[in-house]
């Protein structure tokens, strides 16, 4: 594991060190935590991505007509 020097202001440290002891982690623990979940946030871009994906298909249809039969509760055509 790499160690790493990161300065922050006064007001986080303090702020860290209250999570840390309401948690019962070190300062440590909850920066890679924090580290990991910002990371997976990264991974939603799965969304933009896909965008457009079906948009050759036919065999679909009309995506507004079978989004307003959903919405109705009704049966796709």
């Amino acid at each position: 594991m790499t160690r790493i020097l990161a300065d922050l202001p006064e007001d986080d440290v303090k702020w860290l060190d209250a999570q840390a002891t309401e948690q019962g982690k070190s300062r440590a623990q909850l920066l890679r935590d924090a580290v990991a979940a910002y990371r997976a946030e990264g991974s939603k871009d799965w969304i933009a991505k896909g965008r457009g994906y079906w948009k050759d298909r036919s065999d679909i249809g009309d995506s507004m007509a079978y989004q307003r039969t959903i919405r109705t509760d009704r049966e796709p055509a």
